[in-house]
């Protein structure tokens, strides 16, 4: 069972130059996939400076050959989504089919109002992400498709260029009722939070339910987990890392939970496999440490190969 390992870029209180090395970097050590987080604030501060995601994502594309090209997640409020749907197509383009979308409802209040951005209550959230996937997907298959859902239209809408391949559609969080519904209809991918870690095996449990009850086989939906990594190069580094992890994030990110992958280098190995018992195949890393590099080389180096000789 082959496993995919993707990384966050360096992104909030950094400048494009760190984010361009890092990506470079990364797809240089052998990671499968580079993400950005779709904010127009820093988290947690408003204040806090940070690259716009798509901006900052085509730009990778144009510097790396390999790694595929993610967000984690675009909130669709945040732009009519058959402008997305065009972007997605440029930038698939550019980077010759590397694209995943990554999609969710959006939870930062304070940066939609900032924005002027309309954040309706999350049922509405919750619509507004199933027409877009809808709608992106027509887009990137029909010639001029026509929509017309509750929250948004097209009329006859050409995308031109097509995208390279079908983008993969990632969709993010942990609503088991709706979310994981949306999840089952239109994911290639879903992706837990990292806040959900210590609940994988229940909720990929509910995920494959909603696929069985729509009759799509369980099998088709790739499982990811957002996470933390601290991976330290001895007991004592990584006792050192982990404890100034757990006072700087608490539970944020998983940190310190039932799942959480931190340790030496075999700590994450088999902290990893336990992930994959309970069906997830994809990880999406936060490395923690100042210059994300360091961690994800000795990563690179010492676990990746385990797993992947398995």
């Amino acid at each position: 069972m082959a496993i995919h390992f993707g990384v966050n870029l360096p992104q909030i209180k950094r400048t494009w130059s760190e984010t361009k090395q890092a990506a470079q970097e990364f797809e240089r050590l052998g990671f499968d996939s580079v993400w950005l987080n779709d904010h127009l604030y820093g988290i947690p501060g408003p204040q806090l400076p940070i690259l716009e995601a798509w901006t900052a994502l085509t730009a990778v594309g144009a510097v790396t050959e390999k790694v595929d090209l993610g967000t984690l997640v675009t909130p669709v409020g945040f732009r009519n989504p058959a402008l997305l749907a065009k972007v997605v197509a440029t930038l698939d383009n550019i980077a010759a089919g590397r694209v995943i979308v990554g999609l969710g409802s959006g939870w930062f209040q304070q940066e939609f109002a900032g924005y002027g951005f309309a954040f309706p209550p999350m049922k509405q959230r919750l619509e507004q992400l199933d027409e877009a996937a809808t709608l992106m997907k027509q887009m990137w298959s029909e010639e001029s498709p026509t929509f017309e859902g509750r929250h948004f239209r097209t009329d006859s809408v050409y995308c031109a260029p097509k995208p390279m391949r079908p983008p993969p559609i990632l969709i993010g969080g942990g609503g088991e009722k709706v979310l994981l519904r949306l999840a089952a209809k239109h994911a290639d991918i879903w992706n837990n939070l990292a806040v959900h870690q210590g609940d994988l095996g229940r909720k990929v449990e509910v995920l494959h339910r909603h696929c069985r009850e729509i009759g799509r086989d369980p099998a088709t939906v790739t499982v990811s987990q957002q996470c933390l990594v601290v991976i330290g190069s001895d007991e004592q580094d990584a006792k050192t890392k982990v404890e100034r992890a757990q006072m700087l994030y608490g539970g944020h990110l998983g940190a310190g939970g039932p799942l959480s992958i931190a340790g030496t280098p075999q700590q994450c190995i088999d902290r990893i496999r336990d992930h994959v018992r309970l069906g997830c195949t994809m990880f999406v890393i936060e490395f923690f440490g100042r210059d994300t590099r360091e961690p994800a080389k000795l990563f690179a180096e010492t676990v990746m190969p385990a797993l992947r000789a398995a």
